[in-house]
C-alpha cells in the first residue's frame, strides 16, 4: 500500500530569549539567558516539525530567524526526505560554505525534518532510526564554580542523581584552575566523573602545563583546551596529556568529524547536532566514531540528544545544560541521572504562552 510522502508547506521561525536556572560563566564571560530560534515547518499532512537552535548571542538571533525561513521560502513543495533535503543545500551552499549561521540553519530544519517522519509514524524518533528509548546517562554542566559558594549547587546535582559533574576553566590563572578542581574533587568524592571545559582558552604549551597540574585529581576529560580550527594542536596537547582529550562541539558536519579523526585530534568526540548537520549529519558521524572505536558524548540538546545516543553504538555521556525548558510543554528529565527520549518525534512542545512571554521581535 503506497502512502503519500509530506510535503512542506510553510517554514516559520521565532526567537526568544529564556532565562537560565543557572548562569553559565566562561573563559570569555556569562551566558546568564538562552538566546534560541523556534522552527516550525509545517507540512500538507497536518503535521508541524519542532525543534529550537541555541544562537548564542542575541545579535544573531534576528539573522538567523531570517536565514531560516528565507531558506524555508524554496522548500515549499518539497518532500519531507532528511537525506534528500541536506544534500540539496551542501550543493546549494558549497561555494559559500555552510558553517556559521548557514550551518545552524540547516541542521535545524533537518531535526524539524526528522520531527515530521516521527509524528507520522507515531512513534519517537529515536524508534525510526532502529533503536528503542532508554535512559541515556547523564552529566551536570557548570560554568566556572566555586567549590564553597557552589556547594549546596554541587550537592543537589549529586541527590539527582548526576554520576559525572563538568566545570569550566581557563578564566584565571593555573593554580586557581587547581584550586577550583581540587575542591570541587573533594567534594564530589572519588566516585563521580569531573571534567573541565576550558573553551579553547589555551595555547598547546599552556595546555600541557595545566593538564599536567590538574592530573593528580583524575580528570574524567579536558575539553577543548586550546582553539577547535588548530587540529595539529589538539593532536599535539594529545600526545603528552595523562587526562583523555575532548572535543567537537565546534567541528562542522561529517567531513569536519572526519578530518579531526584523522589528525588524531582527541580521544573523545561530542557532536552539537546544530553544528553537525542535524539528525543525518549526527548518525554519519556516529558511525565515523564506530569505526574509530572513540567514545561519542552529545553537547547540548538533550531533548533531541537522547534519542541519537540511543542509536549511537560508542554513546558516552549526554551533557544536560538546559536552555530551552522553560519554552517546552515536557521539558527534558532527569531521572536517577539520565535523559529517556520523548516522542512522538522529538518529543518537543511549545509552550505558547511562555513563548510569548519571551518572544523578542
Amino acid at each position: 500500500m503506497s502512502q503519500t510522502v509530506a510535503a512542506i508547506r510553510a517554514v516559520k521561525a521565532r526567537s526568544v530569549v529564556v532565562p537560565l536556572k543557572r548562569p553559565v560563566k566562561n573563559a570569555f564571560g556569562v551566558i546568564d539567558s538562552g538566546p534560541l530560534v523556534l522552527i516550525d515547518v509545517e507540512t500538507d499532512q497536518g503535521v508541524t516539525g519542532r525543534t529550537y537552535i541555541f544562537a548564542y548571542s542575541e545579535l544573531t538571533l534576528k539573522p538567523l530567524a531570517y536565514l531560516i525561513e528565507e531558506i524555508g521560502r524554496e522548500l515549499i513543495g518539497k518532500p519531507v526526505a532528511p537525506f534528500d533535503l541536506i544534500k540539496a543545500m551542501d550543493a546549494k551552499f558549497r561555494l559559500l560554505g555552510w558553517q556559521g549561521l548557514v550551518g545552524m540553519a540547516v541542521s535545524g530544519l533537518d531535526m524539524a525534518y526528522w520531527d515530521v517522519l516521527g509524528q507520522l509514524a507515531g512513534r519517537p524518533l529515536v524508534e525510526l532510526l532502529g533503536g528503542s528509548a532508554k535512559p541515556i546517562k547523564a552529566y551536570d554542566s557548570y560554568g566556572v564554580v566555586d567549590p564553597v559558594a557552589d556547594e549546596r549547587a554541587l550537592r543537589c546535582s549529586l541527590d539527582q542523581g548526576f554520576r559525572g559533574i563538568k566545570i569550566k576553566g581557563g578564566d584565571g590563572d593555573a593554580a586557581n584552575d587547581e584550586r577550583v578542581v581540587k575542591g570541587v574533587r573533594a567534594l564530589l568524592g572519588p566516585d563521580i566523573a569531573l571534567m573541565i571545559d576550558f573553551n579553547q582558552s589555551l595555547d598547546p604549551a599552556e595546555a600541557t602545563r595545566r593538564i599536567a597540574r590538574l592530573a593528580p585529581y583524575d580528570l574524567h576529560w579536558i575539553e577543548e583546551p586550546v582553539p577547535q580550527e588548530s587540529l595539529s594542536g589538539h593532536a599535539k596537547v594529545r600526545e603528552t596529556s595523562p587526562t583523555p582529550i575532548q572535543a567537537g562541539e565546534n567541528w562542522w558536519f561529517p567531513r569536519g568529524f572526519a578530518e579531526a579523526i584523522a589528525a588524531g585530534a582527541s580521544d573523545f568526540i561530542m557532536p552539537d547536532v546544530m553544528k553537525v548537520g542535524g539528525v543525518t549529519g549526527w548518525m554519519q558521524v556516529a558511525g565515523q566514531a564506530d569505526a574509530a572505536s572513540i567514545p561519542m558524548s552529545s553537547h547540548l540538546f538533550a531533548e533531541v540528544s537522547a534519542h541519537l545516543l540511543a542509536v549511537t553504538p560508542t554513546a558516552h555521556w549526554l551533557e544536560f545544560l538546559d536552555f530551552a525548558g522553560a519554552i517546552l510543554t515536557r521539558p527534558a528529565e532527569i531521572v536517577d541521572g539520565a535523559v529517556t527520549a520523548k516522542g512522538p518525534g522529538l518529543g518537543i512542545e511549545w509552550n505558547e504562552p511562555a513563548v510569548a512571554k519571551y518572544l523578542v521581535s
